[in-house]
């Protein structure tokens, strides 16, 4: 367990590292003993100082939903992370890739509420009652810190990436906004394409079977908390895909086929 001040300590580092667009070493060589409990405190502080600067909570991400991402870093649960109303961008939008440490993008649904949502024994139809509607997502990723460290080789841990607000950086909103019972969400899927080449496919059941799983699920990790999920928030369900590194000149077409498309530009 880390200290309050080890925990402010880290999560001042991780917004410095994003000012001066100059990574850091993983927390975790620094901290080997440092717990998920400590990660979402150092998360917590990022955001509460972002905050602090004027900053609000616009909704939230879900990521490691899928069993493959899961075995890559050896841990079982999904994570979250804090969507800020500055991480937005329009579809169509030319995004500074210098902005960003080591950018890259996933494709995924974005559930917009209607009702709040709260406790640990929401069920994926709740989750569908309380969705206004369903919407194509990029997501754009960054990392604070090394996610290998050039000096010694060493990988940053899945607590490093959940310190780091679980990677997430920007979101694009795009396509055909859907009512949750209209199609069967396991099988909207998405071609992403790098500059007019496909680079990734994949269909959202890969998201826990069920992208709503996923919005379950952080329900449930809230619960104890007294943290409900609230009207008109965005929660990001999960990619389906893996994420794609991308640098200033290139292009992003996330092809979601009935659900019409997103496109960025990064300059």
């Amino acid at each position: 367990m880390l200290t309050p001040q080890q925990i402010q300590t880290a999560a001042d580092r991780l917004y410095d590292a994003e000012k001066q667009r100059k990574q850091i070493p993983a927390l975790t060589l620094e901290y080997p003993d440092m717990t998920m409990d400590d990660s979402y405190k150092i998360q917590k502080a990022w955001v509460d100082r972002k905050i602090a600067e004027g900053a609000s909570i616009k909704g939230y991400k879900i990521g490691l939903t899928s069993r493959a991402m899961q075995m890559a870093v050896n841990i079982d649960q999904p994570d979250y992370g804090v969507l800020l109303d500055d991480m937005f961008f329009d579809d169509g939008a030319q995004i500074k890739a210098s902005d960003f440490l080591d950018p890259r993008i996933e494709v995924e649904l974005a559930f917009v509420l209607k009702d709040r949502l709260e406790g640990d024994n929401v069920t994926i139809f709740d989750v569908l009652n309380a969705t206004d509607y369903v919407v194509p997502a990029i997501e754009l990723i960054a990392a604070r810190c090394h996610r290998t460290d050039p000096d010694t080789g060493y990988t940053r841990k899945v607590l490093d990436t959940i310190s780091d607000n679980a990677a997430n950086a920007g979101i694009i909103l795009g396509g055909r906004p859907v009512k949750p019972m209209d199609i069967d969400l396991r099988w909207a899927g998405a071609l992403l394409y790098l500059n007019g080449q496909i680079e990734e496919t994949g269909i959202a059941a890969g998201v826990l079977g069920h992208p709503a799983n996923g919005i379950c699920w952080v329900c449930k990790r809230f619960a104890p908390h007294g943290v409900a999920l609230e009207p008109g928030q965005v929660v990001l369900a999960g990619s389906f895909t893996r994420p794609i590194p991308v640098k200033a000149g290139d292009t992003i077409h996330a092809d979601y086929g009935p659900l019409g498309g997103i496109s960025v530009k990064f300059v």
